[in-house]
């Protein structure tokens, strides 16, 4: 069910979604556990059709997914810090090198490579200060090729959402 990243369609061969697509997406993406028939019911269809169309959705790559969110504060990951990161150089070794070391770490729960004045944007979560202190001293700046580091810890999380916005038309 799962594509990755080199196996999606080009903007070009993407099926156009009709309005009962979109409305299926928005509602899956307010609660990924709802019932088929309850699907089927707010957005007026049978439930063999529905399914169908969730079926298809997943098949097309639409739906990448079906998760849990968990609560942070309960699983000690409370303490959210954003991670500028340099590199001394962006060869491709660096950049794969960087790249493999990165998805080895739990703490990483968001990594990209931005264009600007530095390389990579890391979202990182930890139990408390010392956690993230060890986190950085001991894993991210063992990764050879960084050149810096700078730390944003989040002081109160405003919004954080995994939704998509999905237009009407």
């Amino acid at each position: 069910m799962v594509k990755s990243h080199d196996q999606l369609p080009g903007p070009g061969s993407i099926r156009k979604l009709d309005q009962i697509d979109r409305k299926i997406l928005k509602l899956l993406q307010q609660d990924g556990r709802i019932s088929n028939v309850k699907l089927a019911e707010q957005i007026h269809l049978s439930p063999t059709p529905c399914l169908e169309r969730v079926k298809r959705l997943e098949k097309e790559g639409f739906i990448k997914n079906y998760v849990a969110i968990l609560e942070p504060r309960m699983l000690d990951a409370a303490l959210v810090s954003f991670i500028e990161v340099s590199l001394d150089r962006t060869t491709t070794r660096a950049l794969d090198n960087f790249r493999n070391e990165v998805m080895q770490m739990d703490e990483v729960q968001e990594c990209h490579m931005v264009a600007g004045g530095f390389d990579y944007l890391i979202k990182v979560r930890t139990s408390d200060m010392e956690h993230y202190r060890r986190f950085l001293g001991e894993k991210l700046s063992s990764i050879k090729d960084i050149s810096s580091t700078h730390t944003y810890v989040v002081m109160e999380e405003i919004k954080a959402s995994s939704a998509i916005k999905v237009s009407d038309s």
